[in-house]
């Protein structure tokens, strides 16, 4: 907890090192430059278990979302099997993000079923990275075991830097027919629109009662010059994440957001809910005995 507050962060990368593009190990080194890398992860580039549930800890963050991702020609490949180790480090820490890429999954649904079964409180659809549309066809199956299953869909929805990116797809409208056909499907929109779509991502969160909108990678501070007026009911359908290790400090961000929020007008019952209350109702995170 920070403050006396539970803190979900919900944008979490974990993955071994040599995985990874050049563009994103720069983008660690850039924007974490203060993250210890060296003292989370072995020579090789494994992820010490213990050593990041202890920082986490140390952080004051109760629950962790790892993500998992299968863009090869971008990020490269990051299976699901690489972070089980840190999740069965402390399970009630850390929890494994699925996800699908629709030109090498299939059918999707089968494989969004076994990623659950390895514990996957979620799955992160990637159209930017991945090369392909929030709403193609292929991908309908998964969100139609998503919806039945009750199990959340992020969607990456924001512009990224890294070579190859297709930010095109990153456009919130996008998703238009996804929430026509899946009325009861929950949609978290990851980055908060970041880049072009500040508006558009904010406009679909309150309208829509399934939609969330999640700041990871977004300097709390500018949220007022993003959102503007909007900030103040947004916290009722906001997800804290920071995109780490592209963050000098976890708690730093979530005291950021807090104080943003309350010099918004916020109530504090509607920070403690942007903070780690809304993720941990939408996940299912135990908030009685948070790591």
């Amino acid at each position: 907890m920070i403050d006396g507050r539970l803190v979900v962060d919900a944008h979490v990368h974990v993955a071994k090192l040599p995985t990874l593009s050049q563009d994103w190990q720069s983008w660690a080194r850039k924007f974490g430059a203060d993250t210890p890398l060296g003292e989370l992860f072995a020579v090789d580039g494994t992820p010490l278990p213990a050593e990041l549930d202890r920082h986490f800890a140390d952080q004051g963050i109760d629950h962790v979302l790892l993500f998992t991702e299968y863009s090869p020609k971008v990020t490269g490949i990051q299976p699901i099997e690489d972070v089980l180790p840190l999740v069965s480090q402390n399970q009630a820490r850390f929890h494994p993000v699925a996800n699908l890429n629709p030109h090498l999954h299939y059918p999707p649904a089968r494989e969004l079923a076994r990623q659950v079964g390895l514990g996957a409180v979620a799955v992160k659809i990637h159209p930017v990275h991945g090369g392909f549309e929030a709403s193609d066809r292929m991908l309908y199956p998964a969100y139609a075991w998503a919806e039945q299953h009750q199990l959340p869909v992020i969607v990456h929805c924001g512009t990224s830097t890294f070579s190859g990116s297709v930010n095109a797809f990153a456009d919130p409208v996008l998703l238009d027919p996804v929430f026509r056909d899946f009325p009861g499907l929950a949609v978290v929109l990851a980055h908060g629109g970041r880049g072009w779509w500040y508006q558009q991502a904010a406009f679909l969160a309150l309208m829509k009662p399934n939609v969330w909108l999640e700041v990871s990678g977004l300097p709390p501070q500018r949220l007022p010059d993003y959102y503007g007026s909007s900030l103040r009911r947004l916290a009722d359908k906001m997800i804290f994440g920071t995109d780490w290790p592209g963050v000098p400090s976890v708690a730093a961000n979530a005291r950021a957001l807090a104080a943003t929020l309350k010099t918004a007008g916020c109530t504090a019952v509607q920070v403690s809910a942007a903070l780690g209350g809304n993720a941990a109702r939408l996940l299912g995170l135990d908030v009685t005995s948070p790591a």
